[in-house]
């Protein structure tokens, strides 16, 4: 009686396998074969920057969660400042432990949402958090949650797992127009042309964002300000 028990366990494990894997094999991983590295860039002929597949501006956060295989979690930020009387929003769009062209790495998104429609989802939010920084960090309704899929990308935020050393960045990426040193020993690796800044901190652990041409100056800016201070 025993033995007829466990022959039907395995059994029902076999066909259970069987049909997952039959499953897996009707919908295969869209990534599969794909090879999209983040030192291949491009520009388009007005200028946007295209990575992974990927051009900033045009693409959505939809093609970013086909592209990743996820739906990521998305997060409304506002930041308050002293000179400014209202605040400014950012919503972005995080995905952790992302493997793709067997590189893994967490990325983080930023939308081109116009800031009054991020304050009113603002005011809609579920729940509202105070961050060290000083920003709050609110959790989207739904219903805005489901109207930012067709959102574009502003920005792409890459953290690969890996640490780099310098020669693996010019390796791949080349000999940075210019670098900047932060106070706390961060070097920033800059291609204005590419629009990509290569953060690489003491230990060799790096952040590489892509941005537009636009969007590089302005954010440029404060950093060039930090570092020029004495």
């Amino acid at each position: 009686m025993d033995r007829k028990i466990l022959l039907s366990v395995l059994t029902g494990a076999l066909l259970a396998f069987i049909g997952i894997w039959m499953l897996l094999s009707a919908f295969p991983d869209q990534r599969a074969g794909v090879k999209l590295y983040p030192w291949d860039i491009t520009r388009t002929p007005s200028g946007q920057l295209q990575v992974f597949g990927l051009t900033l501006g045009e693409s959505t956060l939809a093609d970013l969660r086909s592209l990743l295989g996820e739906e990521g979690k998305l997060n409304l930020f506002a930041e308050t400042k002293p000179d400014a009387p209202d605040a400014d929003f950012t919503v972005e769009a995080y995905f952790d432990n992302i493997l793709l062209s067997n590189l893994k790495a967490d990325w983080v998104a930023s939308l081109a949402v116009p800031q009054e429609q991020l304050a009113a989802m603002y005011d809609r939010g579920l729940r509202a958090s105070k961050l060290a920084s000083g920003s709050r960090k609110v959790k989207l309704d739904p219903e805005d949650a489901a109207r930012l899929t067709e959102a574009p990308i502003r920005s792409i935020t890459y953290l690969p797992w890996k640490s780099l050393r310098p020669e693996d960045i010019v390796g791949r990426f080349g000999e940075p127009e210019r670098k900047l040193t932060e106070e706390r020993g961060v070097v920033h690796w800059l291609y204005p042309d590419k629009g990509l800044d290569i953060a690489r901190d003491p230990d060799g652990g790096v952040v590489i964002q892509y941005l537009n041409p636009g969007e590089f100056e302005r954010a440029m800016q404060p950093l060039e300000a930090a570092t020029a201070a004495p």
